[in-house]
Protein backbone atom coordinates (compact mmCIF):
# COMPACT_ATOMS: atom_id res chain seq x y z
CA UNK A 1 0.00 0.00 0.00
CA UNK A 2 1.21 3.28 -1.05
CA UNK A 3 0.42 6.84 0.77
CA UNK A 4 0.96 10.28 0.14
CA UNK A 5 3.24 12.49 2.91
CA UNK A 6 4.40 15.75 1.60
CA UNK A 7 5.89 15.85 -1.69
CA UNK A 8 7.27 12.09 -1.28
CA UNK A 9 5.85 8.52 -1.84
CA UNK A 10 6.07 6.57 0.57
CA UNK A 11 4.92 2.96 0.89
CA UNK A 12 4.66 0.37 3.35
CA UNK A 13 7.61 -2.21 3.66
CA UNK A 14 7.86 -5.77 4.47
CA UNK A 15 11.56 -5.85 5.39
CA UNK A 16 13.32 -4.23 8.61
CA UNK A 17 13.90 -1.33 7.50
CA UNK A 18 11.78 2.50 7.14
CA UNK A 19 10.05 4.15 9.85
CA UNK A 20 7.57 1.88 12.42
CA UNK A 21 4.48 3.71 11.92
CA UNK A 22 2.03 1.16 14.01
CA UNK A 23 1.73 -2.50 14.95
CA UNK A 24 -0.47 -4.95 13.84
CA UNK A 25 -1.35 -8.71 15.31
CA UNK A 26 1.68 -11.46 14.12
CA UNK A 27 -0.42 -14.16 13.60
CA UNK A 28 2.68 -16.30 11.90
CA UNK A 29 5.23 -13.87 11.11
CA UNK A 30 7.46 -13.44 13.93
CA UNK A 31 10.38 -11.48 12.34
CA UNK A 32 10.01 -7.78 13.91
CA UNK A 33 8.14 -8.19 16.62
CA UNK A 34 6.71 -4.83 18.12
CA UNK A 35 7.56 -5.14 22.01
CA UNK A 36 5.96 -2.08 22.99
CA UNK A 37 2.29 -3.06 21.18
CA UNK A 38 2.74 -6.62 22.37
CA UNK A 39 3.01 -5.80 25.61
CA UNK A 40 0.15 -2.93 25.64
CA UNK A 41 -2.47 -5.73 24.23
CA UNK A 42 -1.23 -8.31 26.99
CA UNK A 43 -1.18 -5.73 29.56
CA UNK A 44 -5.16 -5.93 30.71
CA UNK A 45 -5.10 -9.68 31.18
CA UNK A 46 -2.18 -10.20 33.27
CA UNK A 47 -4.18 -9.85 36.54
CA UNK A 48 -6.23 -13.14 35.74
CA UNK A 49 -2.85 -15.17 34.59
CA UNK A 50 -1.32 -17.58 36.84
CA UNK A 51 1.83 -17.93 35.06
CA UNK A 52 3.72 -17.51 38.91
CA UNK A 53 7.62 -17.81 36.78
CA UNK A 54 6.85 -15.30 34.29
CA UNK A 55 7.17 -11.44 35.01
CA UNK A 56 4.58 -10.85 31.60
CA UNK A 57 2.49 -13.60 30.05
CA UNK A 58 1.71 -12.90 26.95
CA UNK A 59 -0.34 -14.95 24.54
CA UNK A 60 0.66 -15.81 20.86
CA UNK A 61 -2.96 -13.93 19.69
CA UNK A 62 -1.38 -11.12 21.66
CA UNK A 63 1.92 -10.69 19.66
CA UNK A 64 2.15 -7.57 17.73
CA UNK A 65 4.16 -7.17 14.30
CA UNK A 66 5.29 -3.44 13.08
CA UNK A 67 4.29 -1.71 10.41
CA UNK A 68 6.64 0.40 8.71
CA UNK A 69 6.94 2.69 5.84
CA UNK A 70 9.82 3.89 3.96
CA UNK A 71 10.36 6.71 1.33
CA UNK A 72 10.55 5.45 -2.11
CA UNK A 73 11.98 6.68 -5.47
CA UNK A 74 9.90 7.58 -8.30
CA UNK A 75 10.53 6.53 -12.08
CA UNK A 76 8.77 8.48 -14.91
CA UNK A 77 9.87 6.82 -18.32
CA UNK A 78 8.81 8.43 -21.54
CA UNK A 79 7.92 6.17 -24.36
CA UNK A 80 8.23 8.20 -27.74
CA UNK A 81 6.89 7.53 -31.36
CA UNK A 82 10.38 9.02 -33.18
CA UNK A 83 8.71 7.63 -36.53
CA UNK A 84 8.28 9.99 -39.28
CA UNK A 85 4.84 12.32 -39.32
CA UNK A 86 3.62 15.69 -39.56
CA UNK A 87 3.86 15.75 -35.98
CA UNK A 88 6.86 13.91 -34.82
CA UNK A 89 8.83 17.16 -34.04
CA UNK A 90 5.69 18.60 -32.53
CA UNK A 91 6.25 15.44 -30.13
CA UNK A 92 9.97 15.48 -29.54
CA UNK A 93 10.01 19.30 -28.85
CA UNK A 94 6.95 18.68 -26.25
CA UNK A 95 8.78 15.59 -24.67
CA UNK A 96 12.17 17.16 -24.13
CA UNK A 97 10.88 20.24 -22.79
CA UNK A 98 8.80 17.86 -19.95
CA UNK A 99 11.63 15.80 -19.03
CA UNK A 100 13.95 18.74 -18.33
CA UNK A 101 10.84 20.27 -16.43
CA UNK A 102 10.35 17.24 -14.47
CA UNK A 103 14.30 17.03 -14.11
CA UNK A 104 14.50 20.15 -12.08
CA UNK A 105 11.78 19.11 -9.73
CA UNK A 106 13.34 15.99 -9.45
CA UNK A 107 16.79 16.67 -9.12
CA UNK A 108 17.04 16.73 -5.18
CA UNK A 109 15.21 14.04 -4.76
CA UNK A 110 15.55 10.27 -5.33
CA UNK A 111 13.18 10.53 -8.27
CA UNK A 112 14.49 9.29 -11.67
CA UNK A 113 13.72 9.55 -15.42
CA UNK A 114 14.10 7.93 -18.60
CA UNK A 115 13.28 8.11 -22.20
CA UNK A 116 12.74 5.49 -25.01
CA UNK A 117 11.90 6.50 -28.72
CA UNK A 118 10.93 3.87 -30.93
CA UNK A 119 11.26 3.99 -35.38
CA UNK A 120 12.82 2.74 -38.09
CA UNK A 121 12.82 -1.29 -37.11
CA UNK A 122 13.44 -0.71 -32.92
CA UNK A 123 12.78 0.75 -29.87
CA UNK A 124 15.99 2.29 -28.76
CA UNK A 125 16.69 3.99 -25.17
CA UNK A 126 18.07 7.29 -25.44
CA UNK A 127 17.90 8.19 -22.17
CA UNK A 128 18.58 5.37 -19.21
CA UNK A 129 16.72 6.22 -15.79
CA UNK A 130 18.41 9.27 -14.37
CA UNK A 131 17.88 12.14 -12.38
CA UNK A 132 21.32 14.12 -13.89
CA UNK A 133 19.63 16.91 -15.90
CA UNK A 134 23.19 17.74 -17.42
CA UNK A 135 23.00 13.93 -18.52
CA UNK A 136 19.36 14.44 -19.74
CA UNK A 137 20.14 17.69 -21.58
CA UNK A 138 23.15 15.87 -23.33
CA UNK A 139 21.24 12.65 -24.59
CA UNK A 140 18.36 14.84 -25.95
CA UNK A 141 20.08 17.45 -27.98
CA UNK A 142 20.37 14.82 -30.88
CA UNK A 143 17.28 12.51 -31.25
CA UNK A 144 16.55 11.57 -34.81
CA UNK A 145 12.76 11.59 -36.12
CA UNK A 146 11.54 9.64 -39.30
CA UNK A 147 11.38 6.22 -40.51
CA UNK A 148 8.54 3.29 -39.46
CA UNK A 149 6.95 2.88 -36.39
CA UNK A 150 8.07 -0.22 -34.45
CA UNK A 151 5.22 0.50 -31.51
CA UNK A 152 5.63 -2.45 -30.18
CA UNK A 153 9.39 -2.56 -29.71
CA UNK A 154 8.85 0.44 -28.24
CA UNK A 155 6.17 -1.01 -25.49
CA UNK A 156 7.95 -4.06 -25.15
CA UNK A 157 11.31 -2.34 -24.02
CA UNK A 158 9.70 0.37 -21.77
CA UNK A 159 8.21 -2.50 -19.98
CA UNK A 160 11.45 -4.52 -19.45
CA UNK A 161 12.74 -1.48 -18.11
CA UNK A 162 10.10 -1.07 -15.57
CA UNK A 163 10.29 -4.67 -14.34
CA UNK A 164 14.35 -4.86 -14.65
CA UNK A 165 14.10 -1.62 -12.03
CA UNK A 166 11.16 -3.19 -10.06
CA UNK A 167 13.49 -6.45 -9.44
CA UNK A 168 16.88 -3.95 -8.16
CA UNK A 169 13.73 -2.00 -6.00
CA UNK A 170 10.50 -3.90 -5.23
CA UNK A 171 8.95 -0.34 -3.75
CA UNK A 172 9.92 2.34 -6.77
CA UNK A 173 7.05 4.13 -8.09
CA UNK A 174 6.49 3.65 -11.66
CA UNK A 175 5.09 5.56 -14.31
CA UNK A 176 5.10 4.99 -18.49
CA UNK A 177 4.43 8.23 -20.32
CA UNK A 178 3.36 6.87 -23.83
CA UNK A 179 3.21 9.70 -26.53
CA UNK A 180 1.86 7.94 -30.10
CA UNK A 181 -0.97 7.84 -32.25
CA UNK A 182 -1.45 4.34 -31.41
CA UNK A 183 -0.86 3.26 -35.21
CA UNK A 184 2.01 0.82 -35.21
CA UNK A 185 3.29 -0.77 -38.74
CA UNK A 186 6.62 -2.89 -37.71
CA UNK A 187 6.34 -6.36 -35.38
CA UNK A 188 8.93 -7.75 -33.65
CA UNK A 189 7.84 -11.25 -34.74
CA UNK A 190 5.34 -13.16 -36.64
CA UNK A 191 2.04 -11.22 -35.74
CA UNK A 192 0.28 -8.18 -37.38
CA UNK A 193 1.73 -5.39 -35.99
CA UNK A 194 -1.10 -3.57 -34.49
CA UNK A 195 -2.75 -6.76 -32.64
CA UNK A 196 1.32 -7.45 -31.74
CA UNK A 197 0.97 -3.97 -29.87
CA UNK A 198 -1.83 -4.50 -27.94
CA UNK A 199 -1.16 -7.92 -27.17
CA UNK A 200 1.86 -6.02 -25.49
CA UNK A 201 -0.05 -3.33 -24.18
CA UNK A 202 -1.92 -5.67 -21.93
CA UNK A 203 1.41 -6.17 -19.73
CA UNK A 204 0.84 -3.48 -18.60
CA UNK A 205 -2.28 -3.93 -17.23
CA UNK A 206 -1.67 -7.70 -16.04
CA UNK A 207 2.14 -6.40 -14.03
CA UNK A 208 -0.27 -3.12 -12.63
CA UNK A 209 2.66 -1.01 -14.17
CA UNK A 210 1.06 2.63 -14.43
CA UNK A 211 0.50 4.60 -17.44
CA UNK A 212 -0.53 7.33 -19.28
CA UNK A 213 -1.47 7.45 -23.30
CA UNK A 214 -0.72 10.79 -24.66
CA UNK A 215 -2.53 11.03 -27.87
CA UNK A 216 -0.16 12.59 -30.87
CA UNK A 217 -2.92 11.92 -34.06
CA UNK A 218 -4.51 15.10 -34.72
CA UNK A 219 -8.42 15.59 -34.07
CA UNK A 220 -9.89 15.23 -36.88
CA UNK A 221 -8.50 12.46 -38.16
CA UNK A 222 -8.05 10.63 -35.07
CA UNK A 223 -9.02 6.84 -35.49
CA UNK A 224 -9.52 5.98 -31.91
CA UNK A 225 -6.39 3.93 -31.93
CA UNK A 226 -4.42 5.66 -28.74
CA UNK A 227 -7.54 5.31 -27.11
CA UNK A 228 -7.48 1.71 -27.58
CA UNK A 229 -4.26 1.25 -27.13
CA UNK A 230 -4.47 3.01 -23.55
CA UNK A 231 -7.85 0.79 -22.58
CA UNK A 232 -5.68 -2.24 -22.94
CA UNK A 233 -2.68 -1.09 -21.19
CA UNK A 234 -5.75 0.32 -18.16
CA UNK A 235 -4.09 3.83 -18.67
CA UNK A 236 -5.73 7.04 -18.86
CA UNK A 237 -5.66 8.92 -22.88
CA UNK A 238 -4.67 12.14 -23.19
CA UNK A 239 -4.32 14.99 -26.40
CA UNK A 240 -1.22 16.16 -26.84
CA UNK A 241 -2.52 20.06 -26.56
CA UNK A 242 -3.11 19.18 -23.18
CA UNK A 243 0.42 18.19 -22.81
CA UNK A 244 2.84 20.46 -21.63
CA UNK A 245 5.89 20.73 -18.42
CA UNK A 246 3.03 21.96 -15.68
CA UNK A 247 0.86 19.73 -16.79
CA UNK A 248 3.25 16.82 -16.76
CA UNK A 249 4.20 17.63 -13.70
CA UNK A 250 0.63 17.52 -12.28
CA UNK A 251 0.06 14.28 -13.69
CA UNK A 252 3.23 12.77 -11.98
CA UNK A 253 2.47 13.66 -9.15
CA UNK A 254 -0.72 13.02 -9.32
CA UNK A 255 0.40 9.49 -10.01
CA UNK A 256 3.09 9.09 -8.15
CA UNK A 257 2.38 11.35 -5.02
Amino acid sequence: MRRRAGKRTTTRTNRKRGRYIKARPARDRLDDIAFDATLRAAAPHQIHRQDDDLAVSIRREEVQRKVRVRRTSNLILFVVDASWSMAASERMEATKGAILGLLMDAYQKRDHVGMVVFQRNRARVVLPPTNSVELARKALEEVPVGGKTPLSSGLYTAFEIVERERRRNPEVVPLVVLLTDGAGNVSMGSMPPQQEALQVARLYKEHHIPAVVVNTEHEAFDRGLAQQLADEMGAECLKLKDFSPDALTSLVHRYTR
